[in-house]
């Protein structure tokens, strides 16, 4: 074992799932047990996808229990998703300047108390506020899970298994928590799928503070200007994408906050550019494989939450299903989705991270079609259930290429910025495609009631999903398929002995 003349004492860092490692401290050893940490950091983003699919199938009993009124039941969704996208980057930052470890327990704490308040709300304001501040925990959480994999996990092979690991719960957590929604609503209740999130939280507090070592906190101060027009700007911006699916976008309300929107988002690159120490480097977007990697999640996410949102809709309302058939019934989808997220560290080194996430979006946009054309007489089998497949398929092969191009070749202090983004540009995606695609599944519908209503709109919402998921397809090819295998980060003053 070597010593620097420094003071620093160097220590081989072995492959993930090897229980102990030794990772460099001043000059005393460490052990790090990666296994123990990538199994918090996969069950803490667990919680975060759970709730959000979760709440799709309990909406009705949601509804009936607590009396919403119809424009104030889609606020259970929109008062999460505003607080969760505008807070992102902020906490994000929050993390390296921080501390890691400190702001992933900060987050858990938030999220499982407003969990605990959400599942004992008596009345639609008390929700909608629990429901807000659950956003801003998952704000913290989410940018806090995936900048300690990138600090934990060494960039190679090594990392792209654990962020295949990621990236698979990710997708399976989103169908799991449409079947697990559905079925506690149907067998229990609804605010059981919230109370579970209390002993998990409690637990992954726990576990944080007896495996994960904090990380390094960073010199300096919080960029003020940046952080404050980056959250106006993006909680502005869902807020003006939201209201516009409901008022339409001749609203006067929905222009006004559109515009100021757009002027605090170009505030915010202006304040960036002069900051000494930017709460998003712009530096981030100077790879054409990160650059693509971001702009490719906004549209592939937002395909899929048309996917998730209207299919739901479909099997309930037109196939009739309850609401726990409907979540069983996007297990084709769920159970390819696995086996083709766990083959992703296979095929990295063969095929190259950017052919891979081509192949994936290929397979997806296929599914997402065939799935566009379905009618109110259609059969499961063939007009549902197949194209899932496709679909489950091609998601699995996407998420971890994209995860890993966006975090491909970031320095160690940029890894909470780097999460950041690449949160900001999922919660994007769900926020502007659900949007827009509920906005265009109100042309043509004159005439038209019932179940044929409800199918058409369905068609128009998924062609748009198609269409989505074609451009991911272009950006794909024109910025990530030249490179065959992620981006080594630069490893700054740790380096390893040879032994």
């Amino acid at each position: 074992m070597a010593r620097a003349s420094n003071g620093w004492r160097w220590f081989p860092t072995q492959i993930m799932m090897q229980p102990e490692v030794y990772m460099m401290t001043t000059g005393t050893q460490q052990a790090v047990n990666k296994t123990a940490i990538l199994a918090i950091i996969l069950t803490s983003y667990v919680m975060i996808v759970l709730d959000t699919s979760i709440v799709l199938t309990g909406l009705p009993n949601i509804h009936r229990e607590l009396g919403f009124t119809d424009p104030e039941l889609a606020w259970v969704q929109s008062a999460y998703t505003l607080t969760f996208g505008g807070f992102l980057l902020l906490g994000a930052r929050a993390g390296d300047i921080l501390g890691r470890r400190r702001m992933l327990n900060i987050g858990l704490g938030l999220f499982t108390v407003s969990s605990l308040a959400i599942g004992l709300s008596e009345s639609p304001a008390f929700m909608i506020g629990a429901r807000a501040v659950q956003g801003i925990g998952g704000a913290i959480l989410a940018p806090a899970t995936l900048s300690l994999l990138q600090t934990t996990f060494a960039a190679g092979h090594e990392r792209t298994k654990a962020v295949s690991y990621y990236s698979a719960v990710a997708g399976i957590a989103a169908s799991v928590g449409l079947v697990l929604g559905g079925i506690l609503a149907d067998w229990l209740s609804w605010r059981v799928g919230f109370f579970i999130n209390l002993p998990i939280g409690l637990g992954m507090i726990a576990a944080s503070l007896r495996f994960i070592p904090e990380s390094t906190r960073q010199e300096g101060r919080f960029d003020l200007a940046g952080a404050l027009t980056a959250t106006v700007g993006m909680v502005a911006i869902v807020y003006g994408l939201i209201r516009s699916a409901s008022h339409g976008w001749g609203d006067p309300e929905t222009l006004a906050v559109i515009a100021v929107a757009i002027a605090l988002i170009v505030a915010f690159v202006f304040v960036e550019c002069r900051a000494a120490q930017p709460i998003v480097p712009l530096r981030l977007f100077a790879s054409r494989e990160r650059a693509g990697a971001y702009a490719a999640r906004v549209l592939f996410l937002g395909s899929m939450v048309g996917f998730f949102f209207f299919t739901t809709q479909f099997l309930q309302s037109v196939l009739g299903y309850t609401a726990a058939e409907s979540g069983l019934a996007f297990l084709p989808a769920t159970l390819v989705n696995f086996v083709s997220a766990m083959l992703v560290p296979r095929l990295t080194p063969k095929l190259g991270n950017g052919r891979l996430l081509a192949i994936g979006l290929v397979l997806s946009f296929a599914g997402m079609f065939w799935l566009s054309r379905v009618t109110a007489n259609a059969d499961f089998l063939s007009a549902v259930a197949l194209p899932m497949v496709l679909i489950g398929w091609g998601q699995g092969f996407v998420l971890g290429p994209l995860t890993t191009a966006g975090i491909s070749g970031v320095a160690r202090a940029d890894a909470g910025a780097a999460s950041g983004v690449v949160n900001t540009a999922h919660q994007l995606g769900n926020s502007l495609g659900l949007a827009a695609l509920v906005a265009a599944a109100a042309f043509g519908t004159s005439g038209l009631s019932g179940p044929d209503l409800l199918a058409h709109r369905v068609t128009i919402a998924l062609s748009g999903s198609s269409i989505m998921m074609a451009l991911a397809l272009l950006i794909a090819l024109a910025f990530l398929t030249r490179n065959a295998r992620p981006a080594s980060p630069p490893e700054g003053n740790i380096q390893r002995a040879r032994t």
